[in-house]
């Protein structure tokens, strides 16, 4: 491991915004104190709380934050090298209302309440065109999110992926999930959403080479019996090069 990653995960342990907890106590079992008391214990307020799965740099967590300081956020990502930036970003602002979680998506119904949290964001994952699986919108996915969404809790998904803007909505359509926002190029809105508008780092690497931004809202308000489509869907031909540089 290079020395600049080192000299961030030292930082991050620093920070007071930031909570790192170990896979193996997860696995475990050993409880996480915050656990349906992150306003009371973490923010020190009531407001709602929105997550951004796979943060990334965690640039997405910090602009909502900024945009909307009614509510909480919190960037969950494995990669702290990465999430690092969002949260000395963060600091750096004086937000109040921003946290960051490094875990595994796969694991955050064991730090969450039910009903303790309002939206979740999911920006730019992994298509997964290859195991539906592992996708972030696939059914397996939903059914842990209504473990600790609130009840008609909001999921967003903006997306450079036609295949996972595809799949997406097929499965919203079969399973009767209320849509309240449905928008193939999010730049070509007029006048400018503030919230969609924002654009990361990657998100604008996508958008020279001429990928328009897709975007879904739905409401979460079952978890039972869901289904996944039976369809076949045409796979992003960009996919490979493009997440390779964005994994770098």
């Amino acid at each position: 491991m290079g020395k600049n990653k080192l000299s961030k995960f030292a930082e991050m342990e620093q920070f007071p915004h930031v909570v790192q907890v170990s896979s193996h106590d997860v696995r475990g079992g050993q409880p996480f104190a915050m656990k349906g008391r992150w306003n009371e214990l973490f923010f020190k307020n009531d407001r709602p709380i929105v997550l951004e799965l796979g943060c990334g740099k965690g640039e997405y967590t910090v602009a909502l934050a900024e945009r909307n300081p009614a509510f909480n956020y919190i960037g969950i990502d494995i990669k702290g090298a990465r999430m690092w930036t969002g949260a000395k970003l963060s600091l750096a602002k004086g937000l109040t209302n921003v946290g960051f979680l490094r875990t595994n998506i796969e694991m955050i119904a064991h730090f969450f309440a039910p009903g303790e949290v309002h939206e979740i964001w999911l920006t730019f994952p992994d298509p997964q065109m290859k195991k539906v699986t592992k996708r972030l919108t696939a059914t397996n996915f939903l059914t842990n999110y209504g473990k600790f969404l609130k009840p008609g809790g909001i999921v967003h998904l903006k997306t450079d992926s036609p295949f996972l803007f595809t799949y997406t909505c097929a499965m919203v359509e079969l399973n009767r999930f209320p849509v309240e926002a449905l928008i193939t190029d999010v730049h070509a809105l007029t006048p400018p959403d503030p919230v969609l508008s924002i654009q990361t780092y990657y998100e604008q690497q996508w958008i020279s080479r001429g990928l328009t931004i897709k975007y879904i809202r739905f409401v979460l308000d079952h978890v039972a019996g869901l289904q996944e489509p039976d369809i076949e869907i045409e796979h992003d031909t960009y996919r490979s090069f493009g997440r390779n540089q964005t994994g770098a």
